[in-house]
C-alpha cells in the first residue's frame, strides 16, 4: 500500500501531480473563487445526497452543475477544519485543535488562502463565521482579508459575541469595528457577499462565505421550519434544523442568480462544503451510544460531529467551474480533503505561492479536469483533541481509499440515550479503547462501519498505525507552544480578552499574552462586556446575586488587589509592563461565600510610558508555570 504521509513526500507528489494538469486550458483572466461553507451540515443533509425529508432545490441544482467529491473529508469539528482549509495543512500543524480555550487561534506564522490570493492581486473578503481568533494578530483583517463582516467566537450569541446577538438584527464586526445590521444572520452574510462581488466584478476576487447555518442554536423564521414540523414524525429539533438549511438554500439560490446576472458564471469557481458532520447533541442527527442513527438522515454513515466515524468528517463538497473544464454531473470517489483546496486553487488559478509554503494537501485540478489522470494512493489522518495540550493516541482515525482505522482512546461523551430523551445527560465513557486497541473497517464493503475487521487484518492495523506515528512526529513539534494575544500594539489598542481565548485548567483561567511595547497599562476586569452595561454583582437577568470585596489581577509575577463594590461595572488596575510574552489572570473575591469568580472579560490598554522604578519589580511568567 502506497502511503503519502510525511509533508515532504506530500509536497513532492503535489508538485508533480500539479504539473500534469498544467496543460489544461484555462481562461485568459484568472477565475474568481467563492467558497460557501455551512456549519454542522452533514453529508446526508442535502436532498441530492438522498435525504428523504429535505427540499434543497438550489443545492440540488449546484449538485447537478458540479463535480462532486464523494469521499471528501474535514476535521470532526469547527475551528480545526477552518484552519486546515485556509492553510492547506493539517490543523494540528497550524496551532488549532480545539474550538475554544485559546486553541482555536491560527498560528500567526502561517500563510492563509486569503494571503495567497491577495498576493496575486485578488480582492479578498470574508462574510460569516471566522472562528480562528478575535484578537490581533489572529483576526481576518490580519490574515489576508481586505473586507470582513464576521461575528466573534464560534456561536452567534455566545459570551464572546457582541452582547445581545440572537441571529436577528445583530451587531457584527465590519473590518474590526462593531456595526449594527438588519435581518437574519445568514441573509446578512449573503447580502454582504453579493455587495462585495458587485463592487469587485471587474477584477479577480476571492470570497469566503462561512455561514453559521445550521449550527445551534436552531433559530430560524417559522416559515422555513414549519413545513417540516411533525411530518414523518420529525421532531421540533430536526424541523428547526431543516428549516435553517431551507433558508440557506434560498440564499444560495440568490447568490447563484447574481453571479449569472453579472456575467461571472463561466469564470467563477464555486465550492460548496461543510465544516464537519451533523451535531448529535443539538443538530441534524440523533444517535445511539454506539453511534448508530436514531433520527435524521446520515446517508448510511455512523457517528456525527466529533465522533470517530465517517459521519463526523466525511462532508459534501461540490466544485463548479464551467469555463475551466470542471465536469458537471460527475462524481469523484477519490480520497480527498479540505487540505487539498488551497493547492488546487494555486494550480487552477495560476497563483504564485508567496512563501513557497509546503502543503499536506495536493492539487485536485488534474482529476477535476482530465479523465485520464489517476489520483495517487494516499493516507489522511483525522483527530479530535479538544484539550489544551494534545495527547498522543487520543481519538484518531487513519483513512485510505479502502480502510478506516478507528481509535477512540480517552473518548468521553454524554450518554446519548439520556440526552435524546431530554434528561440531563451524564458524562460516560463511550466506545472507549486502550491505546493499543483499534477498530478497522473496509469502507468500500462496509460504509456503515458495522463490521470490525481489526482481528482479521492485523497487518493492516500495524501499517496504518505506522502512518499515524509518522504523522504525529511530523505535526507535534509545536504542541507545547501558545498563540499569544498581542497587547499594547498600535494595530490593536485596547484589546479585549474573553472566555474564548483563555486557557483553562480546573478552576484556573490564564491568558497567554505578548506585551508589544513597554509601558503603563490600564487593565479593567469585568463579569460582563461593557456594552451590556451591567455591574459586577448582577446576573444575566440584571438581578444582584453576588457581594464582592476584592478584585485581583496577576500579570507576570506582579499581583495587584483592589476593593470592588457591587455597583462597579469593572475593576480598574494600572500596571507597568515590559515587552515580551507573559501570562495574565484575573478574578473577583466574594464576601458572602469566599469564592473566587474568574473575570469573563478583561480590557487591556497601553496608556503611556512606564514608571521605570516600578518596572524593575516586574518580570514575565510563562503560562506553563500555571497550566502544566
Amino acid at each position: 500500500m502506497k502511503r503519502i504521509l510525511l509533508i515532504t513526500s506530500l509536497f513532492i507528489c503535489t508538485a508533480s501531480f500539479s504539473q500534469s494538469g498544467a496543460a489544461n486550458k484555462k481562461p485568459t483572466r484568472q477565475p474568481n473563487v467563492i467558497i460557501v461553507m455551512t456549519d454542522d451540515q452533514g453529508y446526508g443533509d442535502v436532498c441530492a445526497n438522498g435525504n428523504p425529508y429535505l427540499k434543497t432545490p438550489n443545492l440540488d441544482q449546484l449538485y447537478k452543475e458540479s463535480t462532486r467529491l464523494t469521499n471528501f473529508h474535514s476535521d470532526p469539528s469547527c475551528s480545526p477544519t477552518r484552519a486546515a482549509l485556509l492553510t492547506g495543512q493539517y490543523s494540528a500543524r497550524s496551532g488549532v485543535w480545539h474550538t475554544t480555550g485559546g486553541r482555536s487561534m491560527l498560528d500567526q506564522t502561517k500563510t492563509t488562502m486569503a494571503d495567497v490570493f491577495k498576493f496575486n492581486g485578488y480582492k479578498t473578503g470574508i462574510f460569516g463565521k471566522w472562528h480562528l481568533g478575535e484578537n490581533y494578530p489572529f483576526r481576518p483583517q490580519d490574515r489576508g482579508f481586505e473586507e470582513s463582516v464576521v461575528f466573534v467566537g464560534g456561536v452567534v450569541g455566545s459570551s464572546s459575541d457582541y452582547w445581545g446577538n440572537d441571529y436577528f438584527d445583530d451587531t457584527y464586526f465590519h473590518n474590526g469595528k462593531p456595526k449594527k445590521y438588519n435581518g437574519y444572520c445568514n441573509q446578512v452574510w449573503f447580502d454582504e457577499t453579493i455587495s462585495f462581488i458587485r463592487k469587485n466584478r471587474q477584477q479577480p476576487f476571492f470570497c469566503y462565505l462561512p455561514t453559521n447555518i445550521p449550527h445551534a442554536p436552531l433559530s430560524v423564521d417559522k416559515k422555513y421550519s414549519d413545513p417540516y414540523r411533525g411530518v414523518n414524525n420529525i421532531s421540533d429539533r430536526l424541523a428547526n434544523y431543516y428549516g435553517m438549511i431551507a433558508e440557506f438554500d434560498e440564499q444560495l439560490g440568490r447568490l447563484m442568480k447574481e453571479i449569472k446576472q453579472l456575467g461571472l458564471e463561466e469564470n467563477t469557481i464555486v465550492v460548496f462544503m461543510s465544516d464537519n458532520g451533523p451535531c448529535p447533541w443539538f443538530g441534524g442527527v440523533k444517535i445511539s451510544n454506539d453511534g448508530f442513527l436514531d433520527e435524521g438522515y446520515s446517508a448510511g454513515m455512523r457517528g456525527g460531529k466529533i465522533w470517530g466515524y465517517d459521519n463526523a468528517h466525511r462532508v459534501p463538497c461540490f466544485i463548479r467551474w464551467p469555463g475551466g473544464g470542471v465536469k458537471k454531473g460527475k462524481d469523484l470517489n477519490n480520497l480527498t480533503a479540505h487540505i487539498d483546496l488551497l493547492p488546487t486553487f494555486i494550480d487552477a488559478c495560476g497563483l504564485k505561492n508567496p512563501v513557497q509554503e509546503k502543503f499536506d494537501g495536493m492539487s485536485l485540478f488534474p482529476i477535476l479536469t482530465t479523465e485520464k489522470v489517476k489520483s495517487p494512493d494516499r493516507t489522511i489522518i483525522v483527530q479530535n483533541q479538544r484539550v489544551d495540550f494534545p495527547v498522543k493516541y487520543k481519538e484518531y482515525q487513519v483513512l485510505t481509499n479502502r480502510w478506516r482505522l478507528v481509535n477512540s482512546y480517552m473518548k468521553e461523551l454524554e450518554n446519548m440515550e439520556e440526552f435524546n430523551t431530554g434528561k440531563k445527560a451524564t458524562k460516560v465513557p463511550l466506545i472507549v479503547m486502550k491505546k493499543d486497541q483499534y477498530e478497522l473497517y473496509d469502507i468500500i464493503a462496509d460504509p456503515g462501519q458495522k463490521n470490525d475487521l481489526a482481528s482479521q487484518f492485523p497487518e493492516v492495523v500495524k501499517l496504518l498505525n505506522h502512518d499515524y506515528e509518522d504523522w504525529w512526529a511530523s505535526v507535534s513539534k509545536n504542541f507545547d507552544q501558545y498563540n499569544n494575544i498581542i497587547i499594547g500594539s498600535a494595530k490593536a489598542n485596547p484589546v479585549l480578552l474573553d472566555a474564548q481565548t483563555v486557557h483553562v485548567k480546573g478552576n484556573l483561567r490564564v491568558w497567554a499574552v505578548e506585551v508589544a511595547k513597554e509601558g503603563k497599562y490600564k487593565i479593567e476586569i469585568a463579569r460582563w462586556p461593557k456594552e451590556a452595561n451591567k455591574s459586577v454583582s448582577e446576573n444575566k437577568l440584571g438581578k444582584p446575586v453576588f457581594t464582592f470585596g476584592k478584585a485581583s489581577l496577576q500579570v507576570g509575577n506582579v499581583w495587584s488587589e483592589i476593593d470592588v463594590y457591587d455597583d462597579n461595572k469593572t475593576a480598574q488596575f494600572y500596571v507597568n509592563l515590559k515587552a515580551g510574552k507573559t501570562s495574565l489572570q484575573a478574578f473577583f473575591n466574594t464576601l458572602s461565600t469566599k469564592q473566587k469568580l474568574n473575570a469573563e472579560y478583561v480590557y487591556v490598554e497601553r496608556i503611556g510610558s512606564a514608571d521605570k522604578q516600578k518596572l524593575t519589580e516586574y518580570h514575565a511568567t510563562s503560562p506553563d508555570v500555571l497550566l502544566k
